[in-house]
């Protein structure tokens, strides 16, 4: 006798995901993670040799992957280019960048580089993805790479908490729009992760040991520890969930 409920599938046989910031840390590991669970991937970043080179590690291990270059700050390009390759099934949305300035320090350029990238690139790759979803009536989900930083500041944080919260408030607004045609719009929310990004962040005096002290476990998260909640919000595991935002954060954001 079948027992119910059913247990789910992380799979994702016979669907394609898109991965912006492809070339590195969670895109590069996002791309491989979807690619073994049997998604057909495309990865693409500024960089041609790192999305590339990421891609044939990808096939060369026996999956399905390509790679294309794009800079997503370039809205006209973004248009073109997911719609001539989709539709895509999944989305993880994760090209970003950070500059860490005391307030009294942003500039107007600070702000552009940040806030253009970390939110409105973020919404125009959402909207070429869904775009190409509503024309093929298919469902989807969008993953936004959002951060603790979106649900808490910090001391030169400025502009990369206002994005990120920028992006979960877009996000729960596309998940609004987009649930009555089966599309799910979600973040992922993960602390300081053990990468080339956060490496020089954390070399800055002071920081390692503040870091530290905020995650409960005392230590940097790894990433393969975002695998499992990537796999939830990109397969049909996570089918009721949508403006949600999944904490990868150690505990940081629960006091």
């Amino acid at each position: 006798m079948a027992l119910e409920p059913k247990l789910p599938t992380f799979r994702l046989d016979g669907k394609r995901a898109l991965v912006t910031g492809g070339g590195r840390g969670i895109g590069a590991a996002g791309a491989a993670l979807f690619a073994q669970a049997g998604a057909a991937v495309t990865l693409c970043a500024r960089t041609a040799a790192e999305v590339e080179a990421r891609a044939s590690e990808i096939r060369e291990a026996g999956f399905a992957a390509d790679a294309f270059v794009l800079d997503v700050s370039d809205v006209g390009a973004v248009g073109r280019e997911i719609e001539t390759r989709g539709p895509f099934d999944i989305l993880l949305n994760n090209a970003g960048t950070n500059r860490i300035r005391p307030i009294a320090e942003v500039t107007e350029e600070d702000y552009d580089a940040v806030l253009d990238l970390n939110l409105k690139a973020a919404l125009f790759v959402a909207q070429a993805v869904a775009k190409g979803l509503l024309a093929a009536g298919k469902p989807g989900s969008i993953i936004n790479v959002s951060s603790q930083m979106g649900h808490v500041g910090g001391p030169g944080r400025s502009l990369y908490s206002a994005s990120k919260w920028g992006l979960e408030g877009l996000t729960r607004c596309m998940a609004i729009d987009l649930a009555p045609h089966d599309i799910r719009v979600n973040t992922i929310c993960p602390t300081f992760i053990d990468t080339a990004l956060t490496r020089p962040v954390l070399d800055m005096p002071g920081t390692r040991e503040r870091v530290l002290g905020r995650i409960k476990f005392g230590r940097l998260g790894r990433m393969e520890e975002l695998a499992g909640a990537l796999l939830l919000l990109a397969s049909d595991a996570s089918t009721l969930m949508t403006g949600s935002s999944l904490m990868v954060d150690g505990g940081w954001t629960a006091d």
